[in-house]
């Protein structure tokens, strides 16, 4: 358990480390990291609510409060807790996938940038995957709770598209409607939200089945 604590708080460092940057960054008028656009020309308020509107950047806070919380107690459990601890794993999993297949080759972050871009896009991922998959804890995860889970992405896409309505700005090029019009961008969101919803299922079966170096057991904490 000391191990997997350990591990968790290195994510939770690594998560805080590459926003603390990034926010400095915007405040400093540098790179934004997630974006393949300049953002130079935006309002340091406009700037800020972008940085949080991004999908990078909101599981990857759901990552950094889980991982923080398990390292200080690694048998945390609950109703919300397991919804927000598999939103945690299955958004930072959509990111880093995204991010590798479609937003890589469209950025080029260097300097302090990069640092950001290694820890929220690289890291972060494939770090708390790994966590997951050695250290659990579980069983965590439950169809109920899979269908809990898919409120946040669905919500977010309300979020972006209503947004992109109101002021033009879409925080990623698939879903421009400006760019790409209403039929391509949804058509996009139905190919990600069908893989989201294949490895969110994966997730749910694996969780059964998989051992972990935690399993529950003893006294649980509540969420």
């Amino acid at each position: 358990m000391r191990a997997a604590r350990l591990w968790f708080g290195g994510i939770a460092a690594v998560v805080a480390a590459a926003l603390i940057i990034q926010l400095v960054l915007v405040f400093t008028g540098g790179q934004d990291v997630n974006t393949f656009m300049p953002t130079t020309k935006q309002s340091l308020g406009m700037r800020l609510v972008s940085l949080f509107s991004y999908f990078t950047i909101q599981s990857n806070l759901f990552v950094l409060g889980t991982s923080f919380a398990l390292a200080v107690s690694i048998r945390r459990d609950g109703l919300l807790w397991r919804v927000l601890r598999f939103d945690a794993i299955l958004g930072i999993i959509i990111t880093g996938l995204v991010y590798e297949t479609i937003l890589a080759p469209l950025v080029h972050p260097t300097g302090w940038a990069l640092a950001a871009t290694i820890g929220f896009h690289y890291i972060s991922p494939w770090a708390t995957l790994l966590g997951w998959l050695v250290f659990g804890p579980r069983p965590r995860m439950s169809w109920f709770v899979m269908l809990l889970t898919m409120i946040w992405p669905a919500a977010w896409l309300v979020y972006t598209f209503v947004r992109g309505a109101l002021t033009g700005w879409y925080p990623y090029p698939f879903l421009d409607v400006t760019a790409i019009g209403y039929a391509a961008s949804f058509r996009n969101c139905a190919v990600i939200l069908a893989i989201a919803i294949g490895i969110a299922a994966l997730l749910t079966v694996l969780d059964r089945r998989l051992p972990a170096l935690v399993q529950d057991g003893g006294v649980v904490d509540a969420a």
